[in-house]
C-alpha cells in the first residue's frame, strides 16, 4: 500500500504512475538487488498489462519524463525496472525527525489497552512502549477493531513450554496491530470446560491432593487419571464413566462440581500470571470455554433453524461432505457439548461485542481443520463477517529433539526455561561486561560499572528476550529446534545479538554525552558522505513499511528479520569505524560527531521499538 511507504518510497511509486498516467498504487517498491543500481526500484509490469506495451520501453518514458524533486535525485532505467536514488540529505533529516521528535503514545484509551503498565515508560517484562511517530506513516487500522485469540491454556495443566508460540506470536500481533492503528482485544480462551475436567474432578475424587493445592498437584493428579486408564483396559470405561458423570455435574450445576472447578480455575490463573507477568503479557479479555455455556442452547436453535445440523450415530453433526471436510461434531451422544460449538459462540459473541474486522485464532497448524470448519459453520449460519476471521497457524517448538505434552507427563515447563534463560544469560552478560573478554568492544564495557541486582536484571531482559525471539526469528509455520546456544548468542541470528547492537548504541550516545554531543533531529546530516552510514540510513526507511507488512500478514517474523538485518549495516558501519578511524562515530570534529551521533540513536530507537514489538526488552548496557 501506498499510504504505508516512507515518503522517499512513495515518491517513487507516483513518479512512475505520474509518468505513465496510472495510479501509483499499481506499483511495487523495493529495493534493488545491489545498492550500486540505487536506492529504490520499481517495476513497470503492472503498467505494461495494463497499456500493452513492454516493460523496458515504459521504464525509458518514466526515465525521461523524471524531474529531481524534494525526495528524489536521480532515475534511472534497468530493463523493465526504474532505479531510483534518493536525496539523501532530506532522507537522513526525515529519519532523524521521525526517530527522535516526541510523540503520542499510541497505548491510549482509544487502542483497546487497558492494561497496566510501568510508570517508566516500559511494560512488565521491561520492553519499551512503541510510540505512534511518521516513523509508521500512517496507520490503516485506525478507526476498527481486531480481535487476537491467543495462549488460551489449558486450567488444571501447566502452563508449559509447548505454549511459548501462542503466546509470544500473539502477543507480538497485539502489538503490532496496535503499530498500525487498530483498537486490539487480546483474548485469553481459557480451556476451562470439558470431559478432561470432569477427568480431573473423578481424580480428585478418588485421590485428594495436597494443600496448599498447585498446578503440579492438579497436572499430576490428570496424568495418574490418564494412566490408570490406560494401564488396565478393563478399568478404562469405569474412568471414562467417572470422568463424564461428573462433568455431567459440572454442566448440570452440581455445587461440590463448580466450587472444585471455581478453585482449580483459580489456582491455575494465580500460577499462569506469574509467567505472563514475566513475559510481559497483559490480556484485554480473559475467557474460557465456560463463559459460553449458557449460549449453547442458542446456538444449537439456530443451527436447527438453518437447517444445518442432522443428528449421526447419535451425536448432533453439521454435515460438510460438500466443502470435502468431515462433519462439525456439535454434541456427543451423552447430550455434552463439545469445544467446537463453544467456539461458535465466542465467535458469536466477539462480533456482537466487539465489531470486529479482523478476529486472529492464534492457534498451532494442527488445529488447522477445525477453524476451516468453524468458520465455514458460520458462512452457512449467516454471518458474513465469517470471512474476517482467520487462523494464524504456527509450527511446534522442540526441545532436545522431542515434543512436549501433558498427558504424557513429558511437560517441560516454560517457567523453568525461562528460569534457566536467565541463569545463562547472567553469565553471558557478565562476559561481555568483562573487558578482557571481548578486547574489540573493551571501551564499551569500561565505561559503565554493573552490580549484582543491574546484572540480574539485564540477565532477566536477555534471557527472557533471548527465548521469545527465538520463537519469531523465523516464519512461524515452521517448526522449532530450540537450542540454548543459538538462543543466547550475541553474533547469530538470536535476540541477544539485536540487544547488544541496541546496548552499543546506547554506550556511543553516553560518551557523546561525556562530550557535551547530544543527539538532534537538526543535526548537519550533509555531512553524511560514508557509504556505510548511507546503507545503515537505507536500512532505517524500511522500518514502517516492515511493520505494516507484519500486521497485515499475521508474520512477526518479518520484524525479527529486519532487525537482524538492520544489526548487520549497523555492525559494518561500527567496524569499519574501528578499521579507519576518519568513520568512528565520535571524531575530533564536533559537527561531524553530532550528525553521526544522531545516525546511531535513530538506530537505536529503531532496534528498541522493533524489540518492542516483539515483546523483547532493550537493555542499555550488556
Amino acid at each position: 500500500m501506498l499510504d504505508v511507504l516512507n515518503p522517499f518510497a512513495a515518491a517513487c511509486a507516483r513518479a512512475v504512475g505520474a509518468a505513465l498516467g496510472l495510479d501509483p498504487t499499481l506499483f511495487q517498491v523495493s529495493a534493488p538487488p545491489k545498492a550500486a543500481l540505487g536506492d529504490f526500484a520499481v517495476g513497470c509490469f503492472p503498467a505494461a498489462k495494463a497499456l500493452g506495451q513492454p516493460p523496458p520501453k515504459l521504464a525509458a518514458q518514466v526515465v525521461a519524463a523524471f524531474t529531481p524533486n524534494e525526495h528524489l535525485a536521480e532515475a534511472r532505467a534497468t530493463g523493465p525496472f526504474v532505479n531510483f536514488r534518493v536525496q539523501r540529505d532530506q532522507a537522513y533529516r526525515w529519519l532523524f525527525r521521525a526517530a527522535l521528535a516526541p510523540a503520542p503514545s499510541e497505548r491510549g484509551s482509544d487502542s483497546g489497552d487497558d492494561t497496566a503498565n510501568g510508570d517508566d515508560g516500559t511494560d512488565a517484562s521491561g520492553a519499551a512502549h512503541t510510540g505512534r511517530t511518521e516513523l509508521i506513516p500512517t496507520q490503516p487500522g485506525r478507526g476498527k477493531t481486531v480481535c487476537i485469540d491467543f495462549s488460551s491454556p489449558n486450567i488444571s495443566k501447566h502452563l508449559a513450554y509447548h505454549h511459548i508460540r501462542s503466546t509470544v506470536i500473539g502477543h507480538a500481533l497485539v502489538n503490532l496491530n496496535r503499530a498500525v492503528g487498530y483498537r486490539v482485544v487480546g483474548i485469553n480462551h481459557l480451556g476451562d470446560w470439558g470431559t478432561t475436567h470432569g477427568m480431573l474432578l473423578a481424580a480428585y475424587e478418588l485421590w485428594g491432593a495436597p494443600e496448599p493445592l498447585t498446578i503440579s498437584a492438579l497436572n499430576d493428579l490428570y496424568v495418574r487419571f490418564r494412566a490408570a486408564m490406560k494401564a488396565d483396559p478393563d478399568d478404562d470405561p469405569v474412568h471414562e464413566r467417572a470422568g463424564r458423570a461428573w462433568f455431567k455435574r459440572l454442566e448440570d450445576g452440581d455445587p461440590e462440581a463448580r466450587r472444585l472447578w471455581q478453585w482449580f480455575r483459580d489456582v491455575s490463573l494465580a500460577e499462569f500470571q506469574k509467567v505472563y507477568d514475566q513475559l510481559g503479557i497483559r490480556f484485554d479479555e480473559i475467557r474460557g470455554e465456560s463463559a459460553y455455556e449458557g449460549d449453547m442452547p442458542k446456538v444449537l436453535d439456530l443451527l436447527a433453524e438453518k437447517q444445518l445440523s442432522s443428528t449421526s450415530e447419535g451425536a448432533l453433526v453439521v454435515a460438510l461432505d460438500d466443502a470435502d471436510m468431515p462433519p462439525l461434531l456439535l454434541r456427543k451422544q451423552d447430550g455434552a457439548t463439545l469445544y467446537a460449538t463453544r467456539d461458535l459462540a465466542a465467535a458469536i459473541y466477539r462480533y456482537d461485542t466487539y465489531e470486529f474486522a479482523r478476529s486472529l485464532y492464534v492457534v498451532d497448524r494442527g488445529q488447522s481443520l477445525h477453524f476451516r470448519q468453524l468458520f465455514e459453520v458460520l458462512r452457512r449460519a449467516g454471518f458474513d463477517w465469517a470471512d474476517r476471521c482467520a487462523h494464524v497457524p504456527f509450527g511446534v517448538v522442540r526441545v532436545g529433539g522431542r515434543k512436549t505434552g501433558t498427558r504424557s507427563g513429558n511437560v517441560v515447563l516454560l517457567k523453568d526455561v525461562l528460569a534457566e534463560a536467565k541463569r545463562r544469560a547472567i553469565e553471558v552478560v557478565r562476559a561481555n561486561l568483562d573487558p578482557s573478554s571481548n578486547p574489540e568492544d573493551a571501551a564499551d564495557a569500561a565505561d559503565s560499572s554493573v552490580d549484582a541486582d543491574k546484572l540480574e536484571a539485564i540477565g532477566a531482559q536477555v534471557g527472557i528476550g533471548a527465548v521469545v525471539f527465538a520463537n519469531l526469528a523465523t516464519q512461524r509455520e515452521k517448526d522449532i529446534d530450540f537450542s540454548w546456544e543459538q538462543a543466547l548468542s550475541t553474533t547469530g541470528d538470536a535476540g541477544p545479538y539485536v540487544q547488544y547492537a541496541h546496548a552499543r548504541c546506547a554506550s556511543i550516545v553516553r560518551k557523546a554525552a561525556a562530550r557535551d554531543i547530544a543527539p538532534a533531529a537538526d543535526s548537519d546530516a550533509a555531512l553524511l558522505s560514508a557509504d556505510s552510514e548511507w546503507a545503515l540510513a537505507r536500512k532505517l526507511l524500511d522500518f514502517g513499511e516492515t511493520v505494516s507488512r507484519a500486521a497485515e500478514a499475521s508474520e512477526p517474523h518479518t520484524v525479527s528479520r529486519y532487525l537482524l538485518d538492520l544489526c548487520g549495516e549497523y555492525s559494518r558501519w561500527y567496524t569499519s569505524g574501528n578499521q579507519d578511524k576518519r568513520l568512528r562515530a565520535l571524531t575530533d570534529e564536533d559537527a561531524l560527531s553530532q550528525a553521526r551521533v544522531t545516525l546511531v540513536a535513530t538506530t537505536r530507537e529503531v532496534l528498541r521499538r522493533g524489540l518492542a514489538l516483539l515483546g523483547v526488552a532493550a537493555p542499555d548496557e550488556m
